[in-house]
């Protein structure tokens, strides 16, 4: 993470920036899957306090830019090869100060497997638009080809979460509540939905370079 020099070193909390993606693929699923199935799609004029980095900063990065300087695409493009992992695909972004999804947020965008629950109801009280993407799931076959991803003990998770021959990130989060899962273990369950399970082909490997 970011230290920003001393700029944050006395800010209170809800002034430190808070972290995403550039979704400069225009995913449906947004610029970071690898976090979670659901994300915030924020305003233009949130760019104006915005800065990014590349690659993700947990990796010291050394590349920068901002919305008005930006020199990252091309160098995450570059990078774009069959060997890369397709969830590591990701421009950084730090949105300075709050972020209000009323005042700041097109729209809130959800995985259609939480429609009629808790988390739509609660989404529905943010004061900004709610949306649905396409839908991350994956079947239990699928699921088993993949076991040097992330590791033989995940697929297995993984198929004990599972219902009706395919896991969805519902799934995932309801053996979360229960507390019988390491979390660690549930995101790396987590990524083979994302990477294996994507409704627009986020997670898959690119064919050939962007024209």
């Amino acid at each position: 993470m970011l230290s920003f020099g001393v700029a944050y070193d006395h800010a209170a909390p809800e002034d430190r920036p808070k972290y995403g993606a550039l979704n400069y693929r225009r995913r449906p699923v947004g610029g970071a899957p690898r976090f979670g199935s659901a994300h915030l799609r924020l305003r233009r004029e949130t760019l104006a306090r915005t800065t990014f980095c590349y690659p993700d900063s947990v990796l010291d990065p050394g590349n920068f830019g901002t919305a008005r300087a930006m020199a990252l695409i091309p160098l995450a493009e570059a990078d774009r090869t069959d060997a890369a992992d397709p969830l590591d695909d990701c421009i950084e972004a730090h949105v300075h100060g709050p972020v209000r999804p009323a005042d700041d947020a097109e729209a809130l965008v959800l995985d259609p497997c939480f429609r009629g629950t808790a988390v739509e109801a609660t989404a529905a009280g943010l004061g900004c638009p709610l949306e649905w993407h396409g839908g991350f799931r994956i079947t239990t076959a699928e699921l088993r080809r993949h076991p040097g991803y992330r590791g033989p003990e995940f697929v297995e998770l993984g198929l004990s979460l599972a219902r009706n021959g395919r896991l969805d990130p519902r799934m995932i989060g309801e053996a979360s509540r229960t507390g019988r899962h390491d979390e660690q273990a549930l995101k790396r369950v987590w990524h083979y939905l994302a990477r294996y399970g994507s409704p627009d082909g986020a997670g898959q490997p690119p064919r050939g370079r962007p024209a």
